[in-house]
């Protein structure tokens, strides 16, 4: 079983990263986790904080002269705000460290302020913002991009792009090729593969800075080169669309998922929205006329490109702040204000690829098993053989 986990706080001194269950002999390029961690901080929109962070990765174990070996990957990532924060989150209380805290008592409307602290019985939300914040996301794009390091030793690729930012649409489909190139760009807009579509886009987040608000947005995550075949239809838990709407929900401001082109099929009839099935008999394999299920049925992948889409709403940190109540006092109060940003769709479009890189990669492995990756890889070839001459 391939299983995650994060550690850390906001403004703590470092994020942890462990990642259990890759095999032995993938291919570990720091590199490559340093470019999904400078992904994760590009586009239009972004607040203070990234002008202080620079994510570097630091794995720690795990892995020995740029493989895997097989045992739990651990990665340290440091948070430079640190020097800002060490005497009011300090680890160990000191003397008059009460004095240096940064209490956050007017919680945040959209944030987890108010419901953490009433769950955990504090009367200073801080800890839960320290938490909650999406910049714990970081260390789930590094673990990420090892799950996209083994995909990638079997043909798979995820990659992403944004669709909509607030009421600015991309109006056409966006061929791999074009995804594929958008990753590749050393300077990130708003990682729209079309470039009227990106500036209506840009223009929206314009009209938010200009009025202290905060936008969202829709960002696509597609899976190129997955067979088919992962996933399973025989119990609930094991239904992979499922398990991809979990992870693409479990990102912070994420409000909604939608698999292939489950809204638009909706509203449709059902002639319209199945994917129609064919032979090629040269080719001895199976085509579809569409790809409106997002290469999902059943619970399994279908051999197609597999389409996922994360509905971001809106920051809830807004520098125009809403209307709140303080803790302490429990008088009607203005939203605290964090730094923050104004628009980060493009972020959580590489946030969703690295949720999908684990999803896929763990229901790879638990189909072709192997502690190593050339067991791995023997196990794969040996199905597309058996896939190809079905």
């Amino acid at each position: 079983m391939l299983r995650f986990e994060t550690a850390g706080e906001s403004h703590g001194e470092c994020l942890v990263a462990t990642l259990v269950g890759l095999p032995a002999g993938v291919p570990v390029s720091i590199e490559a986790i340093n470019r999904e961690l400078w992904r994760r901080q590009q586009g239009y929109g972004r607040g203070g904080r990234m002008k202080i962070e620079t994510d570097r990765a630091r794995v720690v174990s795990g892995v020995r002269h740029s493989q895997t070996i097989g045992s739990p990957i651990a990665i340290l990532l440091e948070n430079k705000d640190w020097t800002n924060w060490n005497e009011a989150l300090p680890v160990e209380d000191i003397d008059g460290a009460e004095d240096k805290k940064k209490p956050l008592t007017r919680p945040r409307p959209g944030h987890a302020d108010l419901a953490g602290a009433i769950k955990y019985n504090f009367q200073d939300a801080r800890y839960i913002l320290e938490r909650a914040s999406a910049r714990e996301t970081t260390a789930r794009v590094a673990v990420g991009a090892l799950a996209k390091a083994f995909l990638g030793e079997l043909g798979i690729s995820v990659l992403s792009h944004v669709i909509a930012v607030g009421g600015a649409r991309l109006e056409r489909a966006a061929p791999w090729q074009e995804i594929e190139a958008l990753s590749r760009r050393e300077e990130v807009l708003l990682n729209c593969v079309d470039v009227e579509a990106e500036q209506r886009m840009k223009a929206v987040v314009d009209q938010a800075y200009r009025t202290g608000d905060t936008v969202g947005g829709v960002f696509e995550v597609v899976a190129h080169g997955v067979p088919p075949g992962l996933g399973s239809h025989v119990a609930w838990d094991l239904r992979l669309d499922g398990r991809l709407a979990q992870a693409i929900v479990s990102i912070q401001a994420v409000k909604g998922v939608e698999v292939g082109f489950a809204a638009e099929g909706s509203a449709s009839f059902g002639s319209k929205v199945q994917d129609t099935i064919h032979y090629q008999r040269e080719e001895r394999r199976f085509t579809r006329g569409a790809n409106r299920a997002g290469g999902l049925e059943g619970g399994m992948t279908n051999g197609q490109d597999v389409v996922v889409r994360g509905m971001l709403k809106p920051i809830s940190t807004l520098r125009r702040p809403l209307e709140s109540v303080d803790l302490a006092t429990r008088q009607p109060a203005l939203a605290a204000y964090e730094r923050s940003d104004v628009c980060v769709v493009p972020a959580a479009g590489v946030i969703g690829e690295a949720m999908v890189a684990l999803v896929l990669a763990g229901a790879a492995l638990e189909k072709f098993g192997g502690d190593s990756l050339g067991e791995t890889r023997r196990n794969f070839e040996g199905y597309l053989e058996q896939v190809k001459n079905f």
